[in-house]
């Protein structure tokens, strides 16, 4: 059995990408997990997506049999990367061979950090990728609810965007702890990639929380929720999600989804509140 490696940049062409598709729809039949998401395929066909793949093809029938995929989504240089093998070719070495070439490729692209990614439950996922040197650092359930019209909130307003950098700075780092400038790339992110919208919540003409929402074909993702200290337990987050939800379904998007971490039970028991449920969970690893 001969297997060619190659690396490609996003954005992929179409027969790549249909390629990418049939390998992860054979992998979730098989294993009974969804790898389209983790594996970045929705974005791997947009100009805007900075990534890139790692393809593996048995020569002889010229068969993608492996993929690898790396995707830097904030701009920050920090790539997330995933892979899958086709399960008739697993425990063959294609996987050590897609490691290598995602090595090279963050080398290449000057990547100053890297999180793999690998779903809860996957066959040889976990043992895998520890013995390529990574350690477990966290895990996100990745939580979903039907897109529909919603009766909003009075009291609080939720409208785009509009200047508030200041207010969101002092938001994200209670919420997050992030520094003010990482602050400021998020929202130079948020509000300058297409398809995401970043939106603030008012009451009483008062900043009191913001939320970002994400169209990714079918699915509108719900990202970088945060209400303002002084604010928590007043309905502020719930108002964000039904907002996040009737906004989702005036869109034409079926299904609003987000990733909260595990550990985060405050966040959980909001989320669960507001109808979402799990549908999988993400577990990240850091190289040693």
């Amino acid at each position: 059995m001969n297997i060619s490696v190659m690396t490609v940049s996003f954005p992929l062409d179409g027969e790549t990408l249909k390629e990418v598709k049939l390998l992860c729809e054979e992998a979730t039949i098989h294993d009974y997990r969804v790898y389209e998401t983790i594996m970045s395929v929705p974005m791997a066909s947009s100009f805007e997506s900075k990534g890139f793949m790692v393809l593996a093809y048995e020569d002889e029938q010229d068969l993608l049999v492996g993929a690898a995929s790396a995707i830097d989504l904030m701009g920050l240089h920090t790539y997330e990367w995933s892979l899958v093998v086709t399960p008739a070719y697993r425990q063959k070495g294609i996987g050590a061979a897609l490691v290598e070439g995602i090595q090279a490729g963050l080398a290449d692209r000057g990547a100053e950090g890297q999180l793999a990614v690998v779903i809860d439950g996957s066959p040889y996922g976990h043992a895998f990728i520890e013995n390529k040197g990574y350690a477990y650092s966290f895990s996100e359930a990745t939580l979903e609810t039907k897109a529909e019209p919603v009766a909003l909130q009075t009291d609080i307003s939720i409208q785009p965007y509009a200047g508030e950098q200041g207010e969101l700075i002092a938001i994200y780092s209670e919420a997050f702890g992030d520094l003010p400038e990482e602050s400021e790339e998020l929202i130079a992110f948020n509000t300058s990639t297409n398809g995401r919208k970043l939106w603030v919540a008012y009451r009483d003409g008062l900043v009191v929380g913001t939320v970002t929402t994400a169209q990714e074909n079918e699915i509108q993702w719900v990202t970088a929720l945060a209400v303002h200290p002084n604010c928590e337990g007043q309905g502020v987050g719930t108002a964000l999600l039904s907002f996040s939800k009737d906004y989702a379904s005036k869109v034409g998007a079926k299904f609003v989804m987000l990733d909260v971490e595990i550990d985060n039970k405050k966040a959980l028991s909001v989320y669960e509140k507001a109808g979402f449920m799990k549908a999988q969970q993400i577990d990240y690893y850091v190289k040693q």
